[in-house]
């Protein structure tokens, strides 16, 4: 981050915190059973998505590139969920709520590049499924393995690069007087609103990425299953269009889930309590990792035949062991 401080002058230098305190969650009452269900949300997310991941890798027919994209977005949640449910667990159920500056920049670098990438693969999820019910024929030219590792690759390398410009622009920021963070983690916005300097350029930052990270996604996607039905109402009878649109009631699943939170949390902003806030956004952050493999194991037939395949070849060894041999 050293770009960030040498572009303002060499003389100029920012106070940085030893530590922030996330206090968001610590005056909630009966919040201990919410951690409760945080730990048993982790354990079904971790069990879930390495499945997922386990079954595409194992079997050679989910290996096209629609599970390119199922495979990313199962790592984000998987590694999206161990950064922020432990780290949660640990500072409020066993009371550490100190964390260092660097550390803490780190955690909102990691926490935002997942839920920025949870978007952007239900983005490329959704063109998957734009192509294949609209351009049947061409699918397997349009959307290829090189077509969709470049896409993921490029998500990857937009989510990055605008954490790093948001944490380095934070590393110019002055903080004299309170480090409290009312916040489950270190939330980009909580700590911007911390400092004792100019801190527009990170609030303008705060009002552009979630157009561009969350906004944009939902319109692209809105639109691209608008288009679908369009077509599918231009060419096919209603029992081909009902089979078409089968395939993409999982996906569906997925953005519902992820952005109908989203929507009400940001709509109803200043008529909830900030209380019902933090835990609604933290919900939104831990559940949708949790529910995506389930609802890609339950509507997926790809999947659902691969884990009976799988499931065969591991039991058939263990049921010829215990037949017994006639002598």
């Amino acid at each position: 981050m050293e770009f960030f401080n040498s572009a303002l002058g060499r003389n100029i230098t920012f106070v940085h915190p030893a530590y922030f305190i996330i206090g968001g969650l610590s005056g909630i009452p009966n919040i201990k059973h919410y951690y409760v269900f945080l730990f048993f949300v982790y354990v079904i997310s971790v069990l879930g998505n390495t499945a997922v991941m386990a079954v595409i890798c194992l079997d050679s027919n989910l290996r096209t590139p629609k599970y390119v994209a199922v495979f990313n977005l199962a790592f984000v949640d998987l590694f999206g969920s161990s950064a922020l449910v432990p780290k949660v667990i640990d500072v409020f159920l066993f009371n550490h709520p100190y964390i260092s500056y660097s550390d803490c920049l780190t955690f909102l670098f990691i926490c935002y590049t997942c839920l920025c990438m949870q978007s952007f693969n239900l983005v490329a999820l959704s063109y998957d499924r734009l192509v294949a019910v609209t351009f049947p024929l061409h699918y397997s030219v349009k959307i290829t393995h090189r077509f969709m590792f470049s896409m993921i690759a490029s998500f990857w390398v937009l989510a990055i690069v605008a954490l790093l410009i948001a944490v380095g622009l934070i590393t110019r920021l002055s903080f004299c007087d309170s480090v409290l963070i009312n916040s489950y983690f270190c939330d980009h916005g909580q700590i911007y609103r911390l400092a004792c300097n100019d801190n527009f350029p990170s609030y303008v930052l705060s009002c552009l990425y979630p157009v561009l990270m969350f906004w944009l996604p939902l319109v692209f996607i809105l639109l691209s299953y608008l288009y679908i039905c369009c077509t599918l109402v231009k060419v096919a009878t209603p029992q081909q269009g009902l089979r078409a649109f089968k395939t993409c009631i999982g996906h569906l699943s997925l953005v519902a889930i992820y952005f109908i939170p989203l929507l009400i949390t940001f709509t109803l902003m200043e008529n909830i309590h900030p209380n019902a806030r933090i835990i609604n956004l933290s919900l939104t952050s831990v559940v949708p990792p949790m529910l995506n493999p389930i609802i890609y194991v339950l509507q997926t037939q790809e999947i659902k035949e691969s884990l009976k395949r799988l499931l065969k070849i591991r039991l058939k060894p263990k049921i010829a062991a215990k037949k017994p041999t006639l002598k």
